[in-house]
C-alpha cells in the first residue's frame, strides 16, 4: 500500500501508517481504532476492511514487531487480539500469512511465550486463524507445531483456562490436514487426548470447565476423519470411556451440550461390520439373455488397504446437482429424435387397439352376455382357464403354504418357476411352523374339517379336509371385500412365475384387505429417540452379556432350525423381501432385506411374515442395509401390519403400526464390496396385541400381481357389457415369462350406426401406466382407484368412457414385484431409465410399451394426456412432474432469449385441476423441469419423442400429507384409491365442453381447501441422520468473546487462585460458548 494519504481514505491511512509506523503509541493508536471499526461494524464493513487489506497490514506490522531480539508485548499482544479477529473472517488468511511468513514467527513466539499466558493465547489464536489454509497448517505441523501446543495443554487446573482453551483449540485447527492427523496418531497423542477429556469431564461437573470438553471432543472429532485415528480411539478404550461420560452428561444438566458430539463421535468410531451374509448380490439370480450367470463369486473383494476417511464416504446423491441436471440444449428440448425402431415394425401394435376393429355386433344381437360380452379378450383366454382351472388352497395355517414339492417344478425356458396344480398336495393343517395366528380357531376349524373321520383314514383324506377347512373359514370368518375373491386369486397365483418357485400364498393377499375405518395420524417422533437407539447400538458393542446373536430366519437356509422362544420369520412368498433375521437380544431382531434380483443394490422395499411373538410385548426391529439418505420414517411415517387373528375377527386391515421409529446411519457395511458404501438403520417396536397370532409387516401396502390379474377379472365379470367396451390382452411376456396386462377401456357406441362408431373410433386416447419400480406399491392402488372408477356406472364415469379411450398398463415390470424387488426387473435395470433406447429381450415391457405409443401417434391417435404412476419415498402429498422448455431454461439460468418461444401451457391444467379436486394433492409440490438424469424416463421421452403436452409423473406419498384436510394424516388405500379417482376426473378439464361435465360433479369436491396450506419439503431431520459432520467450528462471536476477557486482564502473568480463574472463565467465552452458537452476535451494538 504505497498510495499517498491524500489521494487514499481514512481506512487507506490508517493502514499505511500501521505498516511504516515507527513508534509504538502511534502503531497501538491505530489498532484501538480499527479495533472499535471492527468492533462496531457490520459484515459489509468489515469485509470492505478486509478487502482494503486490513489484514495484510497487519500480517507486515506483525512480523516487522516480532523479527525483534526483544519484541514489545504491549504492542504484540494487541497486534496478535486484532489479527485473530480479523483472520477469522478472512478466507485467505492462512494463504495471505505463509506469503508474508508469519506463521513460523507466530510459533517461535509462541515457544518463547509458553509460560507468559496472555502471550500464549494470543499466539494461540492467531496459529488457530492461519491454520483455515491446509498449506499452512501443514507448514506448522512440519515444524513441530503440535508437539509444542500439545505439551501446553495440562489435566485439570483453574488457572489459565483462556489459554488451555486456545490451545485446544489450535491444536484442533491444525488437525485439518491428513499429515498433520497421521502425526497425532503416530505419536500416541490420541490416547492422551481421551485422558485429558476424561479428567476435565469428571472435573466439569463441578467447575464451569465444559467448553474446554467441547473443545476436546473437536479434537477427536477431527483425528477420527482417519480410519487410523478412528482405530487408535477404539483401541484406547474410546468409545467405552465416550459412552461413560455421556452417560454421567444425561444427569446433569449443565452438560448436556456434550451429549451430541459425544454420541456422533461414538456412531463414526464404531467398527465397520460386514453384514452377515456370504455374498452382497441378491439371493435370487436369474439367467438373462446375452449375460453370463452372474453368482455370489463375482462380489468384488473388500479392499483393506485403502485408507478409508469419512468425508469421502459421502453418498453419492441420487439426484444430480439441481441446476447442473438442468438439461438446457434448446435443439434437445425443442426436437423430437428419430423413432428408435423402423415404421414397419408399428402395425404389429394394431392388435392392442381393439376399439378400432371391432364390429359390435352384439348392439344388433340378442345373445347371451357371456358369448356377447366385449370384455373378454381372445389374447388371454388361456390365462383366463388357467385361472379359473380349481387349483387347491394351498396351506399349512393361514399363509396358505403349498407343499415344497412344488418348487421343484421343472423351470421354464427362462429360468422361472410357476406352481402346477399336479404338483400340489395337500398337507396338515398345523405342519408348518407358521401357523394360523389363532391357533385356538385354526383347531376349531380343523375339528370341523375332520368330524366322522377315523386317525387312519386321514392321509387319504386330507385333501378334502383341507379344502371343507378353507371353505368353512371362509364362510365363517370370511368379510365381503369389494372387488376381491380369495379363491379367485388363489387361482391366479398358481399362474404367476417367480425365480424361487413360490409355494406360499401370504394370507393378506389371499383373504383381502379393506381399508382402516378411520384415518391414521402420522407418528409423533419421541424426543431423543435416535440417540437411545444408537446407546443400544453402542452397548452391544461393550456389554456382551445379553446378547444372542443368532440367526433365527435364512432365505437361503430352509433348513434353518429356530429357538422355541424366538420369533419366526418368513418371506418366500410374492413380494416378499426379507433376506435373514438375526435374533439380537431376547426383544431385538436385525432385519436384512434381499437385494434386488441379479444385482447387490436397492434395498428398501420389504415384506415379511412374523409368528410365535408374546403378546404386550415391545419387540425392536432394525433393519439395517436400508440404502437411501433419509427417509419419511423419520417424519410420521410407519410400516403396515396386517395381523391374521384381527382378519378372521372381522378386521382385515393393514394398519400403520410401530413406535420409537427412527432412520438413521449406522456401522454396516457390504459382506464382500468396498468397506465405503454407506447402510442406513431403519429402526421401529411393536407391540403385538396377541399371543402367538400371525403377523405381515411391510414397508407399505402390498399389492402383488396375482392381485392385478385376479383383480382385472373381478372387473371384466363386473362391468355392464352394453355400456362399457372393456378388453385386457397381453402386452408381451417379461423375462420370467409373466404376462403383462394392458386394459382398453372406452364406452361402447349407441348403436353401429355410422356416426356413433365414427365417433367411437376418434376418441382421443389416454395413456396411463404404473408400477415400473415394484418397491412403489402406492402407484399400484391409485390404479386400482383409476380401474375401478372407469369401469364404474357413475355418470362421469359415462362421461369419460364417452370422451377418450383409455390405455391402461397397470404394472410395467410384473417380475420385479413378483420377486419382491424395489427398483429393478431381473436384468437388473432400472425399467424407467430405458424409455430412450428400450431391449426388445432385456425390457420387454418398456419396448413394447413405446412401440404401442409409436404405433398411436403414427395413426394420428398421439395420447392427449400420458401418465406414469409412481410413488415417492422422501416426500410428502401428491404431486406431478411434467415437462416445460420455458420453465427449463429460466431455472436453469439459460442465456437462451425464450421470448420468441411459443409453448402451449396445456401442461399446466390437469395439475391445476387436482389441486381443487384432490384433497392430497398439492400444486405447488409439482414442477416441470427436464433434467438430464431423467432424459430416459417415461415421462420425458414421451413428450421429447411423441409429442405428447400433458405427460407427467404422478409421485404418491409413502407417508402423508402437510396440508389441507389430510394434513398430519398417513395416507391409507381408501386415500390411494381415492387420488386414482381424482385423477380421471381431473381429465375433465381437457375435453371439449367442460362446463357440462363438471355439471355432473357435486360442487363440494370443487374446493378442498389445501392449494393455499402448502408447506416445503421436508426441514433437517431433528436429530443428525448422518454422522461425518465434525463439532461446531468456534465461530467469531466465541473468537471475539475469548479476546476481549484476554485484554482485559491488567497483569501479564495473574496467577489468582481457583475461584478467581473460575470468575475469568465465566467472564470470557468459555462459560458462555455453550450458548453462542444459537444467540451470540457477531458484533456488539455500536455505541
Amino acid at each position: 500500500m504505497t498510495a499517498s494519504p491524500s489521494s487514499c481514505g481514512g481506512l487507506e491511512v490508517l493502514l499505511s501508517t500501521l505498516q511504516n509506523a515507527g513508534d509504538v503509541e502511534s502503531t497501538i493508536n491505530i489498532l484501538n481504532v480499527l479495533d472499535e471499526l471492527l468492533s462496531a461494524g457490520t459484515n459489509h464493513r468489515i469485509h470492505y476492511m478486509i478487502s482494503k487489506g486490513c489484514s495484510e497490514a497487519l500480517l507486515t506490522a506483525l512480523v516487522n514487531t516480532g523479527r525483534s531480539f526483544s519484541p514489545n508485548f504491549n504492542l504484540l499482544l494487541p497486534l496478535l487480539h486484532l489479527l485473530a479477529k480479523v483472520g477469522h473472517r478472512d478466507r485467505r488468511i492462512g494463504v495471505k500469512a505463509e506469503a508474508a511468513g508469519a506463521p513460523l514467527l507466530t510459533l517461535n513466539l509462541l515457544r518463547q511465550n509458553i509460560k507468559h499466558a496472555r502471550r500464549a493465547a494470543a499466539c494461540l489464536w492467531v496459529i488457530q486463524v492461519f491454520s483455515s489454509s491446509v498449506s499452512t497448517a501443514n507448514l506448522i505441523g512440519e515444524n513441530h507445531g503440535l508437539e509444542t501446543i500439545y505439551r501446553i495443554i495440562p489435566h485439570f487446573t483453574t488457572k489459565h483456562l483462556h489459554a488451555i482453551k486456545a490451545a485446544i483449540d489450535a491444536f484442533a485447527a491444525l488437525l485439518c490436514t491428513r499429515a498433520n492427523v497421521c502425526s497425532v496418531v503416530s505419536q500416541g497423542y490420541v490416547s492422551g487426548l481421551l485422558r485429558l477429556y476424561e479428567d476435565w469431564h469428571a472435573k466439569a461437573i463441578q467447575h464451569a470447565a465444559v467448553a474446554i470438553c467441547h473443545s476436546l471432543l473437536r479434537c477427536l472429532h477431527k483425528v477420527t476423519r482417519s480410519s487410523a485415528g478412528r482405530q487408535a480411539l477404539v483401541s484406547h478404550g474410546g468409545i467405552r470411556l465416550l459412552y461413560g461420560t455421556t452417560q454421567t452428561c444425561l444427569l446433569r444438566r449443565g452438560l448436556e451440550s456434550l451429549v451430541e458430539p459425544s454420541v456422533q463421535l461414538m456412531r463414526r468410531c464404531l467398527t465397520k461390520t460386514p453384514l452377515p451374509l456370504t455374498s452382497d448380490r441378491s439371493a435370487y439370480s436369474f439367467p438373462v439373455p446375452g449375460r453370463e450367470h452372474a453368482g455370489p463369486a463375482t462380489d468384488p473383494q473388500p479392499d483393506e488397504n485403502s485408507e478409508e476417511s469419512d468425508d469421502t464416504e459421502a453418498e453419492v446423491s441420487e439426484e444430480a446437482d439441481f441446476e447442473d441436471d438442468l438439461e438446457t440444449d434448446l435443439n434437445k428440448l425443442r426436437f423430437r429424435p428419430e423413432p428408435d425402431r423402423p415404421k414397419e415394425l408399428l402395425p404389429q401394435y394394431s392388435r392392442l387397439c381393439p376399439e378400432l376393429s371391432h364390429d359390435f355386433q352384439e348392439l344388433c344381437l340378442c345373445s347371451e352376455p357371456e358369448e356377447s360380452s366385449v370384455t373378454s379378450s381372445s389374447s388371454s383366454s388361456d390365462e383366463d382357464a388357467a385361472l379359473l382351472n380349481g387349483l387347491q388352497l394351498p396351506r399349512s395355517g393361514t399363509c396358505c403354504r403349498w407343499s415344497d414339492s412344488s418348487t421343484s417344478s421343472s423351470a421354464s425356458d427362462t429360468g422361472s418357476h410357476k406352481p402346477a396344480a399336479s404338483q400340489l398336495e395337500a398337507r396338515d393343517f398345523h405342519s408348518h411352523g407358521s401357523i394360523l395366528s389363532t391357533r385356538t380357531k385354526a383347531r376349531e376349524a380343523s375339528d370341523e374339517a375332520r368330524q366322522g373321520h377315523s386317525e387312519e383314514h386321514q392321509d387319504e383324506e386330507d385333501e378334502s379336509h383341507h379344502r371343507s377347512m378353507i371353505d368353512s373359514l371362509l364362510e365363517k370368518h370370511g368379510v365381503c371385500i369389494p372387488h376381491h375373491e380369495p379363491q379367485l386369486y388363489r387361482a391366479a397365483a398358481a399362474t404367476t412365475r417367480s425365480i424361487p418357485g413360490f409355494s406360499v400364498l401370504a394370507f393378506p393377499d389371499f383373504w383381502g384387505h379393506l381399508p382402516t375405518p378411520g384415518l391414521e395420524p402420522m407418528a409423533p417422533r419421541k424426543p431423543n429417540v435416535q440417540r437411545q437407539k444408537v446407546f443400544e447400538d453402542v452397548q452391544r458393542f461393550l456389554i456382551t452379556e445379553g446378547i444372542i446373536n443368532q440367526v433365527v430366519f435364512d432365505l437361503e437356509d430352509s433348513s434353518l432350525q429356530c429357538p422355541s422362544d424366538s420369533l419366526r420369520f418368513f418371506s418366500k412368498f410374492e413380494c416378499g423381501n426379507l433376506r435373514k433375521a438375526v435374533q439380537v437380544r431376547r426383544w431385538e431382531y436385525d432385519l436384512i432385506l434381499n437385494a434386488d434380483a441379479n444385482s447387490s443394490q436397492h434395498t428398501q422395499w420389504f415384506y415379511f411374515e412374523v409368528s410365535n411373538m408374546v403378546a404386550e410385548v415391545p419387540y425392536r426391529f432394525n433393519v439395517i442395509n436400508c440404502e437411501k439418505s433419509n427417509s419419511q420414517f423419520n417424519y410420521g411415517m410407519q410400516p403396515v401390519l396386517y395381523s391374521v387373528r384381527d382378519a378372521l375377527e372381522g378386521r382385515p386391515h393393514w394398519v400403520r403400526t410401530g413406535t420409537e421409529i427412527c432412520y438413521f446411519r449406522n456401522h454396516f457395511c457390504p459382506a464382500r464390496g468396498r468397506r465405503t458404501t454407506t447402510f442406513y438403520t431403519l429402526t421401529f417396536s411393536i407391540t403385538f396385541k396377541h399371543n402367538e397370532d400371525v403377523c405381515y409387516l411391510a414397508y407399505h401396502y402390498p399389492y402383488t400381481y396375482s392381485a392385478l390379474k385376479a383383480h382385472l377379472k373381478v372387473l371384466q365379470e363386473s362391468v355392464d357389457p352394453d355400456r362399457v367396451f372393456f378388453q385386457q390382452q397381453v402386452l408381451c411376456c417379461t423375462l420370467a415369462g409373466n404376462p403383462c396386462p394392458v386394459v382398453t377401456i372406452t364406452a361402447c357406441p349407441a348403436s353401429r350406426a355410422w356416426k356413433d362408431m365414427h365417433q367411437l373410433r376418434n376418441r382421443p386416447c389416454i395413456v396411463l401406466t404404473g408400477r415400473v419400480h415394484p418397491g412403489e406399491s402406492n402407484a399400484s392402488w391409485v390404479m386400482k382407484g383409476t380401474l375401478e372408477f372407469l369401469c364404474s356406472s357413475d355418470p362421469v364415469a359415462q362421461s369419460l368412457r364417452e370422451a377418450f379411450v383409455f390405455k391402461l398398463i397397470p404394472m410395467l415390470n410384473p417380475d420385479g414385484v413378483v420377486n419382491g424387488t424395489n427398483r429393478c426387473d431381473l436384468s437388473s435395470e432400472d425399467l424407467n431409465r430405458q424409455w430412450s433406447n428400450p431391449d426388445p429381450v432385456l425390457s420387454p415391457t418398456i419396448y413394447h410399451a413405446k412401440g404401442l405409443l409409436y404405433y398411436l401417434s403414427s395413426v394420428g391417435r398421439t395420447p392427449l394426456v400420458f401418465c406414469d404412476y409412481h410413488g415417492h419415498s422422501r416426500k410428502k402429498n401428491v404431486f406431478l412432474y411434467g415437462c416445460s422448455v420455458k420453465e427449463t431454461l429460466w431455472q436453469s439460468g439459460s442465456t437462451v432469449n425464450t421470448v420468441g418461444l411459443k409453448e402451449d401451457p396445456g401442461y399446466r391444467t390437469i395439475p391445476k385441476t387436482l389441486d381443487r379436486l384432490a384433497p392430497a394433492f398439492s400444486f405447488n409440490s409439482c414442477n416441470y423441469l427436464v433434467e438430464k438424469s431423467r432424459s430416459a424416463t417415461a415421462r420425458v421421452v414421451v413428450w421429447r419423442e411423441m409429442g405428447v403436452l400433458r405427460s407427467y409423473t404422478m409421485e404418491s406419498t409413502h407417508n402423508g400429507c402437510d396440508q389441507g384436510i389430510y394434513k398430519g394424516l398417513q395416507t391409507g388405500t381408501r386415500e390411494l384409491q381415492e387420488m386414482g379417482v381424482k385423477f380421471c376426473l381431473s381429465l375433465l378439464s381437457v375435453t371439449k365442453d367442460v362446463k357440462s361435465l363438471y355439471s355432473h360433479m357435486d360442487n363440494d369436491v370443487l374446493d378442498h381447501k389445501s392449494h393455499n396450506c402448502f408447506e416445503d419439503d421436508e426441514p433437517p431431520c431433528v436429530e443428525e441422520i448422518e454422522y461425518s459432520a465434525d463439532c461446531a467450528a468456534l465461530n467469531a462471536a466465541d473468537l471475539d468473546s475469548d479476546v476481549n476477557a484476554n485484554t482485559t486482564d491488567a497483569d501479564e502473568e495473574e496467577e489468582g487462585d481457583e475461584g478467581h480463574g473460575e470468575a475469568k472463565l465465566r467472564r470470557g467465552s468459555v462459560g458462555q460458548s455453550l450458548q453462542s452458537s444459537t444467540r451470540g452476535r457477531l458484533f456488539p451494538p455500536a455505541m
